[in-house]
Order: structure tokens, then C-alpha cells, then sequence
């Protein structure tokens, strides 16, 4: 009896076994089932369009239900949509067993060189007749194998220390893609003082670069000062990237050094006993360069040359008794065998080399691009080199005239003018303003006492600007700004206004004057100095009005 109950377990404990290892067969399910893919290029060029396919099949006897894919680009990526999220969910279908599908996803990479840019995808699932949900991932790396941008510093390998520096950052596309929002960032070594630079920086470290197309380029400037121990090496590093979401992505980087040298000569120079002199047209320049040897060793046999560069030059009046001007390039050669000190210039020692040139009175404007002049001389002795760059004033020009035939006013009264009658005039002024903007421009003239404003004024709209101080007898036409070019590039601008004339008993056989000198005073924009200008008084002979002769101008 014990046997067959000991026979009995047993055969119900085979049973159970059977029955529980088919029901886990039926019921196990292994996430490897479901095989997720990611295939694209694994190397690229930046900005090139990469289309990713996300391939996944159900290698399973258990259909897949509710399942969900998520794609997760590179993080340094580019959409066709610019605003869509880098993050994609999608719901899919349900899998059955056997079923293979694939998905495509398009972007754009970005990043440096040698960069490795992920993307991810991951699809949860729930197999039938489970509760669990599953899921399945994997990852797909591009490499970006070419950056073909241009980008580099235009630096010297060398500078004595203090002096300035003036070097350019320059930048190409060869990308068969528009490059948006660039932005290029330099990082400048220590003891390096900011002057200025083309374009305008951003708290002197970064530029917009803006919009670059295939094949197109450009150039940072920047001016600056250096300094540092003799052989210290500086190191000047740029970035060249774009933002995305509020984070720089670097597309290219550089990195220069330049040796601080012992100087070895000291340049300064001076025009008109200034050093910092600002040139106005028709000036008359006195050149002045002293050259010091300050290195250890004495210098011989030297060769100076001076090149000069500007519009406003007018190089027939250079007189450089000893140096020689060669016209080709405008050059003043200056030889040792005329200089003594260029012959031989012990450690410490200074000598100087002087010339004279005129600047044009006026020289031809071709458009805008050609304000804010400037004269500059380079100076070239041994190895040294230095620019200086003077300023130049604009021209601004008042043109008076008065007239008793015109189609303004219509004047009347005798001519000549008879003592105890009253004869009317037309003064006319014009201005102009050739290289420079200007601001705060006055014209003033006086009137003597016995010449009266009649109160016509033409254009109607400048008598706004007009004013006339009845105790002084000062007139005042307040023009307010002008811009480079305006009575150049455009009509000059103009007022007319009558006055009046009645004659003294004293002044009979004269020739009065009926306005004094006009005066034009405005402020330089460019070379913030003071401008100023006149044209002749006028009497009543009218010299411009051809109608009237000199004896029409004396008072009866």
C-alpha cells in the first residue's frame, strides 16, 4: 500500500512537471525576439544630409502589441523643420510574427572634425498574453571625416613687445550648404589689449558671422597691442562655430602663436610738430620721422623708404631734399650715402629724415564708400616697419551770392540805389560737404544797420532754421547735420531770403556792403574737430548778378 502511494507522487509529480514545462514554454519570451537595427553613413561631411533607417522584424511566434519606437538624432543635428524636436515618437502597429518594417529619418550633422555623433532608437513593446512590456535599443555613430571650411589667422611669427598688432582672421566655405547663425570666438593671449576691429565685435571676443554660402568667405580685423618678455611666446586661439539651442557647436578651430623680439629700432615721426596731427584739404604737411637704434649694436649702411597712400596726396609738391621720390609707387628712398645717420647709427642713438607735401584742396569722391579719409605713410628701415595713419578733415563750403534780377522774391527799387528810397535784394547760400559726415552745421552773416530783413524766406520749410538777432545783427541758419557727399551726390542745400536796402546821406558815391562775410561752422564726425569756412561780404556792385554793373552799385 505505501508502494503505490509512494508510486502515485511520483507519477503526479512527473505529471506536474510536464504540465508546468509547457506551460512555460508557452509563456517565455525573450526581448532578443524582436531585432532593432539602425543603418546609415558611418562617415560623413559636415552639413551632408544622412538618412537614417531604423529596421526591426519579429523573429517571434508572439504577436508584439501596443509598441512605441523612439528615434533620437545626434544631438548635433539639423532638421528640414527647424523648430522640430531632435526627439521622435512614433506609435506603431502591432508586430506579428515574422513582420520586418523600416522607418526613415532625415538630418543634417554638424560638429568638428573627427566628431563621432550618435543616433538612438529604442521600441518598447508588449508581447500577447503578457502583462510585461519589453524593450529593445541600439545605436548608430557617424563620424564626420571632413569640415571643409577655411579658417585661420593672418598673424606675424614675430613683434617687439608694446607695438601694435594688426592681424586678420579669415574664414571660406567650401560646404555645399548655407551656413546659418556662425559665429566665430577668439580667445587672446594674456597681456593683449583690444584696440578695434572690422566688423564690430561683441564684447571684443566674438563676431557674428551671419549667413555663409558655398564658396564664400571673409575676414575679422583686429588692432590691437601686445606686450611681453623677450622670447615669450603668445598664443592666440579662434573657434569658428554655430549656436543650437543655446549651445556653441564647434564646426573649426585654430591656433597661432606669435615670439615676442627684441626691438632693435624705434620709429616715431610727426606732421607739423604733432604726432597726433589731423590734415585737412589744401594743407601744407612737414614730415618729421626719427629713427632710434636701441638694440646693443651699432647699424650701418641703412636704406629708409617712405610710402604714401591716400586720395588727398597731392604728390607733384613733394620736396625731399635728401631723399628721392619715386613716382611708380609713391615712394621717398632716402640712401645712407645722403643721410649720415643711415650710414652709421651707434646703439642709442637717434637721427631724422624730414619732406614736405601739400594736400589737394578737393579730390573726386566716387561714391559713399570713399568718407572718413585718412593719409597714411609706411616706413620700412632694416627690418622694421611701421604705418601711421592720419586723419582727414571733410571740406565743408558755404557759397554766397546776392542778386537783384531773380525768379525767387522779385526784387524792386531803384538801381542804382538812390539815398531816401529802399531797394530790395535776394541772398542766396549754398553749402556743401564732401568726405566726412558733419553735425551741429551753422552758417552766420551779419547785416549792417542799415539793411532789414524783409521776412521772405525760401524753401518755406527752412524758416524754421532761421533765426535773426535784431541787437547783434547776426543771422543764423541752423542746418543741423549733413551727411558725406550732400550737395556732391545730391542738390546742395540752399536758403534764399530778401532784404532791404535804404541809403544814409553819408554813404552816397559808396558802394555799401549789404551783408558781411558768410561763416559755416560745423563739427567733423570722422576727426571730431571743428570746421569752418567763409565766402566774401557783398555790397551793392552784386558781383554775381551779371545784370547789374559796378557804376549800377553806387548810391545816388
Amino acid at each position: 500500500m505505501k508502494r503505490k502511494f509512494i508510486s502515485f507522487l511520483l507519477l503526479l509529480a512527473a505529471f506536474v512537471g510536464i504540465a508546468g514545462f509547457w506551460y512555460y514554454q508557452k509563456n517565455f519570451y525573450s526581448k532578443d525576439t524582436l531585432k532593432l537595427e539602425i543603418f546609415g553613413l558611418e562617415e560623413a561631411t559636415i552639413y551632408q544630409e544622412i538618412e537614417y533607417i531604423v529596421k526591426y522584424k519579429n523573429n517571434g511566434n508572439t504577436c508584439l502589441e501596443e509598441p512605441k519606437l523612439i528615434f533620437e538624432y545626434p544631438r548635433h543635428s539639423e532638421l528640414a523643420d527647424k523648430e522640430a524636436n531632435l526627439r521622435k515618437e512614433i506609435i506603431l502597429e502591432d508586430i506579428y510574427p515574422g513582420q520586418e518594417k523600416t522607418i526613415s529619418f532625415k538630418a543634417r550633422v554638424l560638429g568638428k572634425e573627427g566628431e563621432a555623433l550618435t543616433a538612438k532608437a529604442a521600441l518598447s513593446y508588449q508581447p500577447k498574453n503578457l502583462k510585461a512590456r519589453y524593450e529593445s535599443t541600439t545605436t548608430f555613430t557617424t563620424i564626420i571625416k571632413s569640415v571643409p571650411l577655411t579658417f585661420g589667422f593672418d598673424l606675424p611669427s614675430k613683434i617687439e613687445s608694446g607695438k601694435e598688432l594688426r592681424f586678420s582672421l579669415n574664414y571660406f566655405s567650401n560646404i555645399d550648404y548655407p551656413l546659418s547663425n556662425l559665429r566665430c570666438q577668439i580667445e587672446y593671449p594674456a597681456d593683449f589689449e583690444f584696440i578695434k576691429a572690422t566688423p564690430r565685435s561683441l564684447e571684443k571676443t566674438e563676431w557674428e558671422v551671419g549667413l555663409l554660402n558655398k564658396a564664400e568667405g571673409g575676414r575679422i580685423e583686429i588692432l590691437g597691442k601686445i606686450r611681453g618678455e623677450v622670447g615669450e611666446e603668445k598664443i592666440f586661439k579662434a573657434k569658428l562655430g554655430t549656436w543650437q539651442d543655446n549651445e556653441f557647436i564647434l564646426l573649426k578651430e585654430t591656433i597661432k602663436g606669435i615670439a615676442i623680439i627684441k626691438p632693435s629700432l624705434h620709429i616715431i615721426q610727426q606732421i607739423n610738430n604733432n604726432p597726433e596731427y589731423i590734415a585737412s584739404p589744401g594743407d601744407s604737411l612737414h614730415y618729421q620721422v626719427f629713427f632710434k637704434n636701441i638694440g646693443k649694436d651699432a647699424l650701418s649702411n641703412l636704406f629708409l623708404v617712405v610710402n604714401l597712400e591716400g586720395e588727398a596726396f597731392d604728390f607733384s609738391t613733394i620736396k625731399a631734399p635728401l631723399g628721392e621720390f619715386e613716382t611708380g609707387d609713391n615712394s621717398i628712398v632716402f640712401d645712407w650715402r645722403r643721410v649720415p645717420k643711415l650710414q652709421f647709427l651707434p646703439s642709442q642713438e637717434e637721427g631724422e629724415i624730414e619732406f614736405w607735401v601739400k594736400l589737394k584742396d578737393k579730390w573726386e569722391i566716387l561714391s559713399l564708400s570713399d568718407k572718413n579719409p585718412v593719409i597714411k605713410n609706411k616706413i620700412y628701415l632694416s627690418q622694421a616697419k611701421k604705418e601711421f595713419v592720419s586723419k582727414v578733415n571733410s571740406k565743408l563750403t558755404i557759397e554766397q551770392k546776392a542778386f537783384f534780377q531773380d525768379e525767387v522774391f522779385g526784387n524792386s527799387g531803384p538801381v542804382p540805389p538812390k539815398n531816401g528810397e529802399t531797394t530790395t535784394y535776394t541772398i542766396m547760400w549754398q553749402v556743401k560737404n564732401y568726405y566726412n559726415d558733419i553735425k551741429d552745421v551753422k552758417v552766420k552773416a551779419t547785416l549792417p544797420d542799415y539793411v532789414k530783413l524783409t521776412g521772405k524766406i525760401f524753401p518755406e520749410e527752412e524758416s524754421e532754421k532761421f533765426t535773426f538777432d535784431s541787437e547783434s545783427r547776426e543771422i543764423v541758419w541752423n542746418i543741423g547735420g549733413m551727411k558725406t557727399g550732400q550737395g556732391i551726390f545730391e542738390p546742395a542745400q540752399n536758403i534764399s531770403f530778401q532784404i532791404e536796402f535804404s541809403p544814409e546821406e553819408s554813404q552816397k558815391a559808396q558802394t555799401p556792403e549789404i551783408i558781411s562775410q558768410a561763416k559755416i561752422i560745423g563739427e567733423d564726425s570722422w576727426t571730431k574737430e571743428t570746421l569752418e569756412s567763409s565766402d566774401e561780404f557783398i555790397n551793392t556792385t552784386l558781383p554775381d548778378d551779371e545784370t547789374i554793373t559796378e557804376e549800377m552799385g553806387i548810391v545816388q
